[in-house]
């Protein structure tokens, strides 16, 4: 036990703390009259953009090439008199248009549930008691709870408070941010211009940068001065991500290789045969045919549902793109309170000088209330902070106001806080023990006494805080507290229970190759202590932040590359270990929750700002939001991300795949002299295949089996690069061959051109939904999956089409194909399954050695 000598803590006289003031009477509006008032006044929101809606979309949709291409090939069958064949494709035109206002309205509705997960909320006092509710709900009249980093939710004037300095340079221009006072006793409330110091005037839509406070709501939504010139994030269009352009502009220039190749055929046609209708016709089915129109539409719904089914697992998506960088992250970086721990700080202990532990709940003796009441004196009146919410738990609430605040710098890890007192002014300070012991000059052996009581209490996993008072003119406790002579009250242990789900989440991240590095300003004691029950690599130790400061950035890289434990840093040092661990080569993903952790959230690949806890800068600089601050969240964010990965990489292979046969099947015969084997009626019918199949199928596909049992993927890999371009015109080439020779071995044997027609087409919708099957599912999974009957739904459905196809006069009038001989096509679906499930069938022959080994 550390000596009880005077020379371990000066003695100062017991002093009486200050009477309460009277109760504060703003308790905000009882539920019943917020509600009556949100009716009169409506929501706090500004207009939002008009959308396109089901009408818009069809519009937008009617205009791409594609469709016009079947416009034009309906009317020329209509005014060649085959009233049939042009009803059909007017039909199939019209099925395709609301195939994809379907899947765009349906990822509308993704989004829009989306923006609900991501609306912002406010602290609000409802019916006497501190609430969170959606900024969307507040009405004139609310009292509000405003700290540092959060933006305003609607025009207000502060009523309590201190230190309040607020950034107003979205209405103003004035980067410099403007300190606020309190509302006077007998001041009106009014409308001014925003700008200008020592005004109780707070506006929506401006940034908290120091301080907290109380205010009351005085205008919202269309009534706050952002409202009234029309200024809000949420009327800015999303841009295009990078791979969305790319995809445009290979749309573009394909649409141009399909229209070069649609001039030629009619050339060639005419020229050839004096057939230029025919030529027409055959043009328009080679261009069709040509079009990966897909492509658009099937990144589109893969990032909106991709970014819906992340929200689902509590992980929103700010950034579509970021999507597609989860499957690369190899470093998480991580906080240890309330992403690794509860966030429940409850008040464990007290240590004070001579009097030893005193475990808590429980009663607190005499000896130690004093540091008890101290610790409340230096904790907010209104907490945010989890361990002054604990230390009130204990203490009690706060009556009155503080004379004066000083809140924590980089160069003092201590809030201090000072209280009248009769004539004087009762000064607390709390914080880490290094920053307290400092402001009590204590001699080095007491020092060294106490730091050892500190790493007891810390090597338990405890967070310690030290306590400390003083009693000084009320003039002095304005000042830099550095110079008030403090004592030393003792210490505060705090214990924050390591989530359930954190070692089984951190083992499956490991597993998956992603090291989890956890960074805290936590004593390096506790954060080892949290780091080996979490299950993170504590072998090469701790590093502090004040060895991070020491180190050049050769150094720091060196250092990072084998430590996953970092203590006591601050939020700017996390910017030093981003870009230390990215010049490494790593794909670093971030969390943070201060305004001091946008630079670090930016810097990273992958920032991820705390949803429940977190201030509004940080989640405006991160591509991720975790809606319940869990660790496990990140882990499961990333197993969906390589899911969503994987799964839109099958489906656009497999768009260019069953390509090449249709483009193919349009235009080799007229190289060969031999009749036609497609029309626009049969492009069509496989088009209604493809884009369920790809939207529906593959985007429902659920994640790999080993997608968390292998490493990430390089970060310089693309999405959809040569090699799978490469794969899918392979896929495609060995379908193609096998139905053109089916076609052409029909010919020979002296088959009509309808029965070898029918017979290919036959062949080749057998073989695109064997390719679906094979590109989509994964090895070593039940043919009959649940999770396959989609698919199976959709395959019967075009096994019966193409059934009343061949069977139905009237219909097989229409695509010009007579029934094949049952032997035949027998034969022909055989091929074509072959065909399109050859590299599935490979797939699963690589797949058995290996999971035999394992």
């Amino acid at each position: 036990m550390v000596g009880s000598g005077p020379f371990c803590r000066p003695r100062l006289p017991r002093v009486t703390l200050p009477e309460p003031d009277p109760p504060n009477p703003t308790l905000g509006l009882t539920s019943a009259e917020a509600l009556r008032r949100l009716h009169a006044h409506g929501p706090n929101a500004l207009p939002e953009p008009s959308r396109e809606g089901v009408p818009g979309l069809l519009l937008a949709t009617l205009r791409e090439p594609m469709f016009l291409l079947l416009v034009v090939a309906a009317l020329l069958y209509l005014l060649l008199g085959d009233l049939g064949e042009g009803l059909f494709l007017a039909l199939g035109a019209a099925v395709s248009v609301g195939l994809v206002v379907f899947q765009q309205a349906r990822s509308e509705r993704a989004l829009a549930a989306l923006r609900q997960m991501a609306e912002p909320t406010a602290r609000v006092l409802r019916d006497g008691a501190e609430r969170r509710v959606r900024s969307h709900d507040l009405v004139p009249g609310d009292v509000v709870l405003v700290g540092e980093g959060e933006r305003l939710p609607a025009d207000s004037t502060l009523l309590a408070g201190d230190a309040l300095t607020v950034d107003e340079s979205a209405l103003t221009g004035e980067s410099v941010p403007v300190a606020k006072r309190l509302l006077g006793p007998e001041e009106a409330e009014a409308d001014p211009e925003p700008g200008g110091d020592a005004t109780p005037w707070l506006y929506s839509g401006t940034l908290v940068t120091r301080g907290q406070g109380v205010a009351r709501v005085l205008r919202t939504g269309t009534g706050t001065r952002l409202g009234r010139i029309g200024l809000s994030l949420a009327t800015i269009a999303p841009e295009p991500t990078r791979l969305q352009r790319t995809t445009a502009r290979l749309i573009g220039w394909l649409g141009l290789l399909a229209f070069g190749f649609c001039g030629i055929v009619v050339l060639a046609y005419g020229a050839l045969r004096g057939d230029w209708i025919e030529g027409a016709l055959a043009g328009i089915t080679l261009a069709i045919a040509l079009l990966p129109e897909e492509f658009p539409m099937v990144l589109a719904i893969f990032l909106a549902l991709g970014a819906w089914r992340l929200a689902r697992q509590k992980v929103l998506a700010r950034r579509s793109a970021v999507i597609e960088a989860l499957g690369a992250a190899t470093r998480l970086c991580v906080d240890k309170t309330g992403t690794l721990t509860e966030n429940r700080m409850r008040l464990a202990g007290l240590w004070r000088e001579g009097h030893g532990d005193v475990a808590l709940p429980g009663p607190v003796p005499d000896a130690a209330l004093s540091l008890l009441r101290h610790a409340a004196l230096a904790s907010a009146p209104r907490p945010v902070d989890p361990m002054d919410r604990a230390v009130r738990e204990v203490a009690g609430d706060a009556e009155g106001t503080p004379l004066a605040t000083h809140p924590l710098r980089p160069d003092r890890l201590a809030f201090v806080q000072a209280w009248n007192d009769g004539d004087d002014a009762l000064v607390a300070a709390k914080g880490a023990p290094e920053a307290v012991l400092a402001l009590c000059r204590l001699d080095p052996d007491c020092a060294d006494a106490l730091g050892a009581e500190v790493a007891r209490l810390a090597a338990r996993g405890l967070r310690v805080l030290a306590v400390a008072s003083a009693r000084v003119p009320a003039p002095e406790a304005t000042q830099d507290p550095s110079g008030i002579p403090f004592a030393f009250e003792g210490l505060l242990a705090f214990e924050d229970p390591l989530r359930a789900d954190v070692p089984e989440a951190v083992a499956l991240a490991r597993r998956a190759g992603i090291e989890v590095a956890m960074i805290t300003g936590d004593y390096p004691a506790t954060a080892l202590a949290i780091a080996r029950a979490a299950g993170i690599d504590t072998s090469a130790g701790v590093l502090t932040g004040a060895e991070v400061a020491r180190l050049g950035p050769e150094a720091l890289r060196d250092r990072v590359r084998t430590l996953r434990v970092y203590a006591r840093i601050m939020p700017e040092q996390k910017l030093a270990l981003v870009e230390a661990m990215k010049a490494d080569g790593e794909v670093v993903a971030m969390t943070g929750d201060g305004v001091n952790d946008a630079p670090a959230l930016e810097a990273a690949h992958i920032g991820i700002a705390m949803g429940q806890r977190g201030t509004d800068v940080a989640r405006e600089a991160a591509d991720l939001v975790l809606l319940d601050d869990r660790f496990a969240s990140i882990v499961g964010g990333v197993r969906l991300g390589r899911r969503i990965f994987a799964n839109l990489r099958k489906a656009l292979t497999y768009v260019v795949a069953i390509h090449v046969p249709i483009a193919g099947l349009a235009l080799v015969p007229i190289l060969l002299g031999l009749p036609p084997v497609f029309f626009p009626m049969h492009v069509v019918l496989l088009e209604l295949v493809i884009d369920p199949v790809c939207s529906v199928v593959f985007e429902a596909e659920p994640s790999e089996r080993n997608a968390m049992e292998r490493p990430p993927r390089p970060a310089r890999e693309p999405l959809f690069g040569p090699r799978q371009l490469l794969l899918g015109v392979l896929q495609g080439a060995v379908i193609l061959a096998a139905v053109l020779a089916i076609y052409v071995l029909a010919l020979d044997s002296g088959l009509a051109g309808p029965v070898a027609r029918g017979l290919a087409f036959s062949a080749l919708v057998a073989a695109n939904l064997a390719l679906a099957f094979a590109e989509s599912a994964e090895p070593g999974t039940r043919f009959f999956d649940p999770h396959r009957l989609l698919f199976f739904a959709i395959a019967a459905g075009a096994a019966a089409i193409v059934a009343l196809i061949l069977l139905v006069p009237p219909l097989a009038a229409i695509f010009e194909v007579t029934r094949p001989p049952l032997p035949a096509l027998a034969v022909g679906v055989a091929v074509g399954v072959l065909s399109g499930g050859w590299w599935g069938l490979l797939r699963l022959a690589r797949a058995r050695p290996r999971r035999a080994a394992a």
